[in-house]
């Protein structure tokens, strides 16, 4: 006696329902970042809170463009972002550390962007 075994390919073509194409995001909401690790470009979606690397899997924390600084580094000019309050920033391309002081700090991204500042939190 022969036995037969029969394969369930789902529905007929027929059948089956095609997702709508989404478009793709509108520029105003992506947003980038440079990766903590391998120092790759990153785009995401605004309001993304974490990022993870595709090239080296690190999960970025995403830091608000007010709460960004940014610093050329004294020894190879390269431009740096840091978070807000931080005293120093380590160069990801030379390893020099940069102290950060009121002659050398740049506005927030926000501003440079033509963003208003965020208002500033008064201390109680």
């Amino acid at each position: 006696m022969e036995s037969t075994v029969e394969v369930d390919k789902g529905p007929a073509p027929e059948h089956q329902s095609i997702a709508a194409a989404q478009p793709p995001p509108s520029p105003s909401e992506i947003a980038q970042m440079v990766c903590g690790s391998c120092r790759r470009l990153l785009k995401y979606s605004r309001g993304a809170r974490h990022v993870q690397c595709s090239c080296c899997q690190t999960v970025n924390f995403v830091l608000e463009a007010d709460q960004v600084g940014q610093v050329k580094c004294g020894s190879c000019a390269v431009l740096l972002m840091y978070p807000y309050g931080a005293s120093s920033i380590r160069c990801s391309s030379c390893q020099f550390v940069t102290e950060i002081g009121e002659h050398n700090k740049r506005p927030p991204w926000s501003v440079q962007q033509g963003q208003p500042p965020p208002p500033a939190n008064p201390v109680h």
